[in-house]
């Protein structure tokens, strides 16, 4: 498949200076202002665009490279806003100037059709941003106004929420104790903000290819240690129209089943923390109890936000769902983490719920494709299976399964590294 024209680069080394993060939003004040002019330029460019679009199929050369450069810029604001990069950038969006950066094809022919229709076409993606970004996807800073054009969109709008903004806010915190950024934290910021600049390259008219949501790109790192949640994803996308309409209804007896496990999962949570602290482990009947328990509930999200198809089982079997968790067996755990559980799984707690608020836009925009084509689209898919692993990850870490922190980067997806190539005489050896 050709690359989408809208791409994130990342070339940044996790150091973050304490002094600046500390003084992070004092010392964006003057991005934040010319970040407001330009987007007024940057409306009326859009507003000339659209017209010149229509008319000759293509963007202008010079409002192409305008708006290209606003996007960038407005990229490099925001990251260094969330702290997904370090050095002050510069004020000009130029490429290649800075650590976490966009690379934007030159102006290539577009469907008039889209064209005409861009900003009815746009809302889908601009919702999703929203709950990614926050302000930066279009949230209560963006407005219609009369003309039909966007008003000029508030990437410097914090108030929006999103789940980026959740992430920074706790990037920030580790960044003043680390003087690092964590690798998890940094991997979602970046898909984040390549999310937002294609949505906001296919409203400005940079391009007419729809903004990806899968997590694959830009590839990001396997963590540190491998996690002991998993999850495993053996979807066809195929989509039975007839199950996708009546969702809502045939969860209704997995709702009242997992209520009930829940309060038994509880108790058997406490009981689990006693052992732990006492031990140093828990029991083996007790963690494959909540281990079905976790899975249960990643295969009951996955089949009700239309991640996966098949009606799920009761029991949370390991392997007899498409949309799957591998959970390692009862390890070693610390005591002090055991015994500040929970308060340590509160930050996690908080980038759970962003990324549920990601699932349930996800399962409303896969019921309508699915009612329409029987398929669920493949970045769709992939996002919600990503936020179905970060939540039982969450669980897991909450229940006791482990004491392996959540990794909030995108990683599931991401292409192998090829392997270099050895001397003939290595090779035959």
């Amino acid at each position: 498949m050709k690359p989408h024209p809208i791409r994130v680069v990342v070339a940044d080394d996790l150091v973050r200076s304490r002094l600046t993060v500390l003084f992070r939003l004092l010392l964006a004040i003057p991005h934040l202002v010319w970040l407001l002019i330009w987007s007024i330029g940057a409306l009326v460019a859009a507003f000339v665009s659209w017209f010149a679009t229509l008319a000759a199929g293509r963007s202008p050369r010079p409002l192409h490279d305008f708006l290209a450069a606003y996007v960038r810029y407005a990229t490099h604001v925001y990251a260094y806003l969330s702290l997904a990069a370090n050095p002050f950038p510069g004020f000009v969006g130029e490429a290649g100037s800075y650590p976490v950066d966009v690379e934007i094809d030159p102006p290539e022919r577009q469907s008039r059709w889209k064209t005409g229709f861009r900003l009815v076409l746009a809302v889908p993606a601009l919702v999703l941003a929203n709950s990614l970004v926050g302000g930066f996807g279009g949230g209560g800073g963006t407005r219609t106004g009369g003309t039909g054009e966007a008003d000029a969109p508030a990437w410097f709008d914090f108030s929006g929420g999103g789940v980026l903004l959740v992430v920074a806010l706790l990037a920030w915190l580790a960044c003043l104790v680390l003087a690092r950024m964590p690798h998890g934290f940094r991997d979602f910021q970046a898909y984040a903000l390549r999310y937002g600049a294609q949505t906001w390259g296919y409203v400005l008219l940079l391009t007419d290819r729809y903004p990806t949501s899968d997590p694959a790109l830009p590839a990001a790192q396997p963590p540190p240690k491998p996690p002991a949640v998993r999850i495993a994803v053996e979807d066809d996308r195929r989509r039975s129209r007839l199950s996708v309409f009546f969702r809502g209804l045939l969860i209704l007896p997995h709702a009242v089943w997992f209520l009930l496990w829940s309060i038994a999962a509880l108790f058997a949570a406490v009981v689990s923390w006693f052992v732990t602290l006492a031990a140093g482990r828990t029991f083996v009947g007790l963690h494959r109890f909540l281990a079905a328990y976790v899975r249960y509930w990643a295969h009951i999200a996955a089949y009700f936000f239309i991640v996966a198809n098949p009606f799920p089982g009761f029991t949370g079997t390991a392997g007899t769902y498409p949309v799957d968790l591998q959970i390692d067996p009862p390890a070693r755990q610390s005591r002090w983490v055991t015994l500040f559980r929970l308060f340590l799984a509160f930050p996690a707690w908080l980038v759970a719920g962003g990324l549920g608020s990601v699932l349930l836009v996800v399962g409303v925009f896969g019921w309508f494709t699915g009612l329409v084509t029987g398929r669920m689209p493949e970045g769709l898919r992939n996002l919600g299976a990503y936020a179905i692993r970060y939540n039982a990850q969450a669980h897991a870490y909450l229940y006791l399964l482990t004491d392996r922190y959540p990794y909030s980067g995108p990683w599931e997806w991401a292409r192998p590294e090829p392997e270099e190539e050895l001397e003939p005489e290595v090779a035959a050896a």
